[in-house]
């Protein structure tokens, strides 16, 4: 099987490096792909949302799965003209991506299909969420608990578009619940939590996502498939019955509220940098199941991860998430992978055949253990030796959940 993989952060690297796994690959090519990603398949300088090109690169390839990273693309129709070409993409239609693309639509999908989530206010009144309606990658989301608050943040929104969806403020746990579907069927993935303020102890401005972490300690795999069953499915029946199925990865951003989960937001494409920890964990064929989906036939599929755990930690230039720094020279990348961690290039580039930074989050840095303690400790140990100058890292990327998991272990231990 030839794929191609359209996008160039850490989430199509680790996309890559886990379909370079698949039995059925016969060749991967990347669109445009970065330096990492280089080291599995070829990469070929094609933009994401260049749908032309693309459909020019397939043409040639003769490839027979497109798997789209970004959700830019996807909500630009990019799959659409692939499809229409006769190619099999894993990504949903544009009409089917709106539930990424736009807050207002995703409210209305859930409000017909019964999913519990945030209420809607009419004015941004604190406590609340005021979201940007449309995308903005990751950064178009503020919790506002005083009024000084929402009042600041109802023009930052406007920035982004002249749509604002404000809602109430919902309180708990927040959790990521992926699901790959065919239009119809969904197969869940492990949950994993991700850390999207800047700094520790979640301060600082939102972004794309420092860190994340799987398994979420306080969901079981039964609890996950209930969620997927309340949850994605009914979602999927609404977009079916709209004439508008989706065929992707639907991601669902959750609140574990007291009164049970809540959809934040729904997303139409693997979340990064979740992503990083959860493909780690998978000892299924990942490459088969997207294919699959492509095709609609997920049916007797499933995806199912050992009890291995998963941290990683992004490394952000200076400046970021307001202006990035670029063309820093980047170093300790091998030493780190030596040390036994996956290392995903997020932003990155090769200059005279030095890797340097190239994005405002540049490398993910993943480390693997029998409990989440032992993975947070190999990733860090690895982040350490990794060295570019203004590198923002945070301390506590799954602190708390690995105190919580070994709290746990010693409980069943003692009982």
């Amino acid at each position: 099987m030839r794929v191609l993989i359209v996008g160039s952060g850490g989430r199509e690297h680790a996309l890559a490096w886990k379909l370079a796994q698949g039995d059925e690959l016969d060749e991967l090519h990347a669109a445009p792909g970065n330096p990492g990603i280089a080291a599995f398949g070829r990469c070929h300088p094609v933009r994401a949302d260049d749908a032309e090109g693309l459909l020019d690169l397939c043409t040639q390839l003769g490839v027979d799965l497109v798997v789209i990273g970004p959700e830019a693309p996807l909500v630009a129709g990019v799959g659409d003209e692939l499809r229409h070409a006769g190619f099999a993409v894993f990504g949903p239609s544009a009409a089917a991506a709106r539930i990424e693309g736009s807050k207002a639509f995703a409210k209305e999908v859930m409000l017909a299909a019964g999913v519990p989530t945030a209420a809607r206010l009419d004015e941004p009144r604190a406590p609340c969420v005021v979201k940007a309606d449309g995308l903005a990658a990751g950064k178009g989301v503020w919790v506002c608990r005083t009024q000084a608050e929402a009042d600041a943040a109802w023009p930052r929104a406007r920035a982004h578009g002249d749509r604002v969806v404000v809602e109430e403020l919902l309180e708990g746990e927040e959790v990521s619940v992926f699901a790959i579907a065919d239009g119809s069927r969904a197969v869940p993935l492990p949950p994993a939590q991700d850390f999207k303020r800047l700094r520790d102890h979640d301060e600082g401005p939102n972004t794309g996502g420092m860190g994340s972490y799987s398994p979420v300690p306080t969901l079981s795999a039964d609890d996950t498939r209930e969620i997927v069953e309340a949850i994605h499915r009914p979602v999927l029946a609404e977009l079916a019955r709209r004439r508008t199925p989706f065929i992707g990865l639907l991601y669902a951003g959750l609140m574990l509220t007291e009164e049970g989960p809540r959809v934040l937001e729904f997303n139409c494409r693997f979340g990064d940098p979740e992503t990083q920890a959860i493909l780690p964990r998978l000892d299924n064929d990942l490459l088969g199941a997207l294919a699959s989906a492509a095709a609609g036939t997920l049916e007797g599929v499933t995806l199912a991860a050992p009890r291995d755990a998963a941290a990683t930690v992004v490394l952000a230039s200076a400046g970021y998430p307001e202006a990035a720094d670029s063309g820093v020279a980047i170093q300790g990348v091998d030493e780190a992978e030596a040390a036994g961690a996956l290392v995903f290039h997020a932003g990155t580039a090769l200059r005279g055949g030095t890797l340097v930074s190239a994005g405002g989050r540049v490398l993910n840095v993943t480390g693997v253990g029998p409990s989440l303690a032992e993975a947070r400790e190999r990733a860090y140990r690895a982040v350490h030796v990794i060295r570019f100058p203004g590198a923002q890292i945070r301390s506590d990327i799954a602190e708390a959940a690995a105190l919580a998991a070994d709290r746990e272990d010693h409980l069943h231990v003692a009982g």
